[in-house]
C-alpha cells in the first residue's frame, strides 16, 4: 500500500466536476460559443444565443471555457456572469444584473428593469450577460424572460446575451430560435419543439429570436474518454480497472448521458478501491526477542 493512499487521492481531485483544461468531446460546442461571442460582442453588434441540453451535458463548462479562453478579447466588453438558481425570484435578475453594472439594486423590478433598459441602449462598452440555469426566470405570463430577450434587440443596445436552459425543466420554455445548428437527435427536437409555443411575442418577431446551441448527452464512447483522461494523468498502475470505467459510462449514457454523474460514481468507486485497500493493510507482529 506505500504511495496507494496519494494515488487515490489524486484520481478523486481529477474526478472533480469542476471546468478541466481540456473539455473532450464539446470541441465544435466550444467554437460555435467562440464564434458567437467574436461575430457580436467582439464586432459590437448585439444578440443572443440560446443554449439547451440536460444536465451534465456540458453547457456550463463550455461556456466557463470560453470565458476562459477569451478574456484577453473580451476585456474591452464588461462580463456580467449569474446563475439564476441563486435568486430568490424571478424578478430578482433586475437587481442582480443591476448591482453588476454599478446601479441601485433597491428600486422596485419594474423600475429597475426601466433603469436596466436605459443603460444598456446608453452609450458605452458592449455587456456580454450570462445567465445560466435560465429556467429560474420562469414566471406566470413569461413577464420576465420576455424582458430579457427583449434586451438585445432595443434601439441602440449593446447587451449580448447567452442563456442556459435545461431541457425539460418546469414552464413552457424560452423562446425558440430561428434555425437549429447542429442536428438534433428526435428526443431533443421534440423538446424544442415544444418551447416554440412558450414566448409567442417573441415568435411574431423573427429578429428577436435568439440563436440556437443544442447539447445532446453524451454517448457511451464520450463518456469513456472523459474518465479515461481524467484517470491517466494518475501515476502507477490503474487506479481502476477499464472494465469498471466502460460499464459505468454504459449505464450512465443508457439513463441520462450525465457526464457529471458519470464522474460521480468513478469517484465513489476510488474512495471504495481506496477503503478495500487500506483494510487489507495489515501489521506483522515482531518476531520473538526483536
Amino acid at each position: 500500500f506505500p504511495g496507494a493512499g496519494s494515488r487515490f487521492q489524486e484520481a478523486k481531485r481529477l474526478l472533480h466536476t469542476a471546468v478541466p483544461e481540456c473539455l473532450l468531446a464539446r470541441e465544435r460546442e466550444t467554437g460555435k460559443i467562440k464564434r458567437f461571442l467574436r461575430e457580436h460582442v467582439c464586432a459590437g453588434r448585439p444578440g443572443s444565443l440560446y443554449i439547451a441540453g440536460a444536465p451534465g451535458t456540458g453547457k456550463t463548462a463550455c461556456v466557463s471555457r470560453v470565458l476562459q479562453d477569451c478574456q484577453g478579447e473580451l476585456a474591452s466588453s464588461k462580463t456580467v456572469v449569474l446563475n439564476c438558481m441563486s435568486l430568490s425570484s424571478s424578478q430578482g435578475v433586475f437587481a442582480a444584473v443591476a448591482s453588476q453594472l454599478g446601479l441601485q439594486p433597491r428600486a422596485p423590478a419594474r423600475e429597475l428593469a426601466r433603469q436596466l433598459e436605459q443603460q444598456l441602449t446608453a452609450k458605452g462598452p458592449m455587456v456580454l450577460l450570462v445567465l445560466d440555469e435560465l429556467d429560474q426566470l420562469d414566471s406566470k405570463g413569461q413577464d420576465v424572460l420576455y424582458t430579457v430577450f427583449e434586451w438585445p434587440w432595443l434601439p441602440g443596445s449593446r447587451l449580448v446575451l447567452i442563456g442556459g436552459w435545461q431541457r425539460g425543466a418546469r414552464g413552457a420554455g424560452p423562446p425558440a430560435p430561428a434555425r437549429a445548428e447542429l442536428a438534433l437527435p428526435a428526443g431533443m427536437a421534440n423538446a424544442l419543439d415544444l418551447t416554440e409555443r412558450g414566448l409567442a411575442r417573441l415568435q411574431a418577431r423573427p429578429g428577436c429570436r435568439p440563436r440556437l446551441l443544442p447539447f445532446a448527452p453524451y454517448t457511451r464512447e464520450q463518456l469513456v474518454a472523459i474518465l479515461q483522461e481524467r484517470l491517466r494523468q494518475v501515476a502507477g498502475d490503474p487506479v481502476l480497472d477499464g472494465s469498471a470505467v466502460q460499464f459505468c459510462a454504459r449505464k450512465v449514457s443508457a439513463v441520462s448521458g450525465d457526464a457529471r454523474k458519470a464522474l460521480d460514481v468513478c469517484r465513489r468507486a476510488v474512495e471504495l478501491v481506496e477503503r478495500d485497500a487500506r483494510s487489507q493493510t495489515v501489521l506483522k507482529p515482531l518476531p520473538p526477542g526483536e
